[in-house]
C-alpha cells in the first residue's frame, strides 16, 4: 500500500496554488492556506480559506501534480468547495414530494405517475379483446365491423375496409371511458384523509349535539363510499361542500334545536256595546246644542 504523505515538491507549491486561486475568485476573496491534503502519488490539493459572505466554512480547492521524475509541478484544477461546518443549501426535494394540497392554481398542470397506486386500469387491454369475449368470437366481430364502418358516396367496390371495434371503443360506448379509475389503495387513502379532516374524532363532532348520518343537509355519495361519507349542503356549516364521515357533526344540524315562534300582538278588541251619554241644553231659538263635559260639570 503506498503512503497518503504529500508529495513534498507539490506540498511546496503553495504560492503557485494560491496564484490559481486568486485567478479564479474575486479580488481578495482568498484567505490563509489551510492544509495541503494528498490525493495521489503526486498529487496534493491546496486548500484557502473563502472569505466570500455567502460562502461560509467553504474553502478554494486547488489540485497541482508533476509528473513521475519531473521537477516542474504543473496545475489541475482550482474549484470552490463545502468545507465540515460549511453552510449548504437545503438537499433538493423534487417537485412531486413537495407538491402539497392547496399549491395548485389557476392554469397549473399535475402530471399523474404511470405506476400510481391510488389508480388502476379503468378496463383490460386496448385493442385485444379477453379470449371468453364475445367481441373475440367470429359473428361478434363482423357485426362490430359492420358497426364500425365509414360509408362513403359511391358503389359497394369503393367502400373502405371496415375497421374492427376495439375495448376502448365499447367501453366509450357503455359510458366507461376512463382509462383507469380508483384503486382500493386510492379509495382507503382518500377515506383517511376525509376521516381525519371532518370525522368523529375532531373537536367539532365532539360537541356536536348529533352526526351528520341523522341530519337533513347531509347528500349521500354513490358507490361503496357512501356506506361511511356523504356531501354537507348547509351553507351555514363548517364543512358546506366538502366530504364528511357520517360520524361527523357541528352546531348546524337540522335537528339541533327548533326555533321558537315569534311572539305575536294581541289582537285589538272593538267594544261596540258601551254608550257614551251624551246630555243636551236648549239653545235660544229653540235649537238644542250638545253640551261638553266641562259643561255638564257646571264650568264655564
Amino acid at each position: 500500500m503506498r503512503s497518503r504523505t504529500p508529495d513534498r515538491l507539490c506540498a511546496e507549491a503553495v504560492d503557485l496554488a494560491r496564484a490559481a486561486a486568486e485567478e479564479t475568485a474575486l479580488p481578495g476573496m482568498v484567505g490563509e492556506h489551510i492544509d495541503a491534503v494528498a490525493d495521489a502519488d503526486r498529487v496534493v490539493t491546496h486548500l484557502f480559506a473563502c472569505n466570500e459572505p455567502g460562502y461560509r466554512g467553504w474553502r478554494w480547492a486547488v489540485t497541482v501534480a508533476r509528473a513521475s521524475r519531473a521537477k516542474i509541478v504543473t496545475l489541475d484544477e482550482a474549484v470552490l468547495l463545502p468545507g465540515p461546518d460549511a453552510l449548504l443549501a437545503p438537499e433538493w426535494v423534487p417537485w412531486s414530494e413537495r407538491l402539497r394540497p392547496g399549491d395548485m392554481g389557476p392554469g397549473d398542470l399535475l402530471p399523474t405517475e404511470a405506476e400510481d397506486l391510488r389508480l388502476e386500469p379503468g378496463f383490460s387491454g386496448e385493442d385485444v379483446p379477453p379470449p371468453n369475449s364475445v367481441v373475440a368470437e367470429g359473428m361478434a366481430a363482423e357485426v362490430a365491423d359492420s358497426e364500425e364502418a365509414d360509408v362513403v358516396a359511391g358503389s359497394p367496390a369503393v367502400q373502405p375496409a371496415p375497421a374492427r371495434g376495439g375495448i376502448a371503443d365499447l367501453a366509450e360506448e357503455l359510458g366507461m371511458r376512463r382509462a383507469r379509475v380508483l384503486s382500493r389503495y386510492g379509495l382507503h387513502a382518500a377515506a383517511d384523509r376525509w376521516e381525519e379532516a371532518y370525522g368523529a374524532k375532531t373537536p367539532m363532532a365532539q360537541a356536536a349535539p348529533a352526526t351528520c348520518m341523522t341530519c337533513g343537509f347531509l347528500t349521500p355519495l354513490a358507490g361503496s363510499l357512501r356506506q361511511a361519507f356523504g356531501v354537507c349542503a348547509n351553507e351555514f356549516a363548517p364543512a358546506d361542500g366538502r366530504v364528511v364521515s357520517l360520524t361527523y357533526g357541528c352546531g348546524a344540524h337540522s335537528e339541533a334545536a327548533v326555533m321558537p315562534a315569534p311572539p305575536r300582538p294581541a289582537a285589538p278588541v272593538l267594544d261596540e256595546t258601551v254608550v257614551e251619554p251624551v246630555s243636551l241644553r236648549p239653545e235660544p231659538g229653540g235649537s238644542v246644542s250638545e253640551a261638553g263635559p266641562a259643561e255638564e260639570l257646571g264650568h264655564s
